[in-house]
């Protein structure tokens, strides 16, 4: 089964294809623009494996997606290339729009030439799976509820709003030209090979380096946590085994306020790396003004993958953190140039509404 793995080079598409790749009966071809967060060292363990490649292209050329398909015979699309992160959504939104609605618009449109070529029988296997996050059906009171399949959208990010209507865009090419999609929508992820923007490699490295760990607004704000090697099975069991037109919604069960993560993030941190003169991580806790349109709370159901599909996670989040905070102690080497050429930690996303 040959796959085609967009956006394979950031975190969730490399933990993507290092685990296909685990299995010898597939191909999998990377395709990644290499923006900011794309980084090739995350393919390390995976990079002279037999069964994979590399290419570097924008999925919002759509000749050369085409070529990608028909050069390596693909079976099934895993659409992972995306802005993602909310923060700089909202500093700079023209990117998400570019990437996440226009590129999807366009492999969209490889993908539907490629297959009305296919013959009768490849075309049935044939599978177009859209990733997508669970912060398009917007946020859900503190005191209750979880977001399942059939929950409305109601985006509250730029970000957020443009994987939205990347979501609508797929649906409308099943609906109208008949072309077999998947989606899925996941909660937040987290794991080894995370670019460090991101909350929890963030408040790793910065407290490594002694610095503030921020903590938006009192911390209350509440995620549910999955850890990113569980995602990628749930993913490849959607791609594989999803039925055509159906949504599936992965989340790991694990809800904690941020000022718990980061809590619990010092705690581990304690035991491994101890600070000079006894002095305490969550003594570098610092909470910073909250951003806009912070989003309260998020929690998935995820019984229709378990209970189709046969997915639930192996990780709950305590084992999950400890095997994070243990890869970052050791694998300096991956996020040091990181942080010392594309990204410090430097706070991101405090654009105000006009008026405010």
């Amino acid at each position: 089964m040959n796959f085609l793995v967009t956006g394979g080079a950031g975190f969730i598409g490399s933990a993507v294809c290092r685990h296909l790749c685990a299995n010898p009966a597939y191909r999998v071809t990377n395709l990644d623009k290499l923006t900011y967060a794309g980084n090739l060292a995350s393919l390390r363990p995976i990079e002279n494996a037999h069964n994979y490649s590399f290419a570097q292209a924008d999925i919002c050329d759509e000749r050369a997606v085409l070529d990608l398909l028909r050069r390596h015979d693909i079976d099934i699309v895993m659409n992972l290339a995306a802005e993602s992160h909310v923060d700089r959504s909202i500093d700079g939104p023209g990117a998400f729009i570019e990437t996440n609605i226009v590129g999807t618009y366009k492999i969209l449109n490889a993908a539907l030439e490629y297959w009305r070529s296919l013959s009768d029988d490849r075309k049935s296997r044939f599978r177009f799976h859209h990733v997508s996050t669970d912060e398009v059906f917007g946020d859900l009171p503190f005191e209750g509820g979880m977001f399942v399949e059939e929950t409305p959208y109601a985006p509250s990010s730029p970000y957020s709003a443009s994987k939205a209507a990347s979501d609508h865009l797929v649906r409308a090419w099943h609906e109208t030209y008949g072309l077999p999609v998947v989606l899925s929508n996941c909660s937040n992820n987290y794991g080894p090979y995370h670019f460090p923007e991101k909350l929890i490699p963030l408040v790793i490295l910065n407290a490594l380096d002694e610095k503030p760990l921020p903590v938006y607004g009192a911390g209350a704000n509440v995620r549910d946590w999955l850890f990113v090697e569980d995602h990628a099975r749930a993913l490849e069991l959607v791609a594989t085994k999803g039925h055509p037109g159906e949504s599936y919604n992965v989340g790991g069960n694990s809800e904690r306020t941020n000022l718990a993560v980061v809590e619990t993030i010092c705690d581990l941190l304690d035991a491994r790396r101890p600070r000079a003169r006894g002095r305490r991580y969550r003594e570098l806790i610092s909470f910073v003004t909250d951003r806009p349109g912070h989003d309260r709370r998020y929690a998935i159901d995820a019984t229709k993958i378990g209970r189709e599909l046969g997915w639930t996670p192996r990780e709950n989040f305590d084992s999950g953190l400890a095997r994070t905070v243990d890869w970052f102690l050791d694998n300096e080497w991956w996020w040091g140039p990181i942080r010392e050429q594309r990204y410090a930690g430097e706070r991101l996303g405090e654009a105000r509404k006009v008026g405010a």
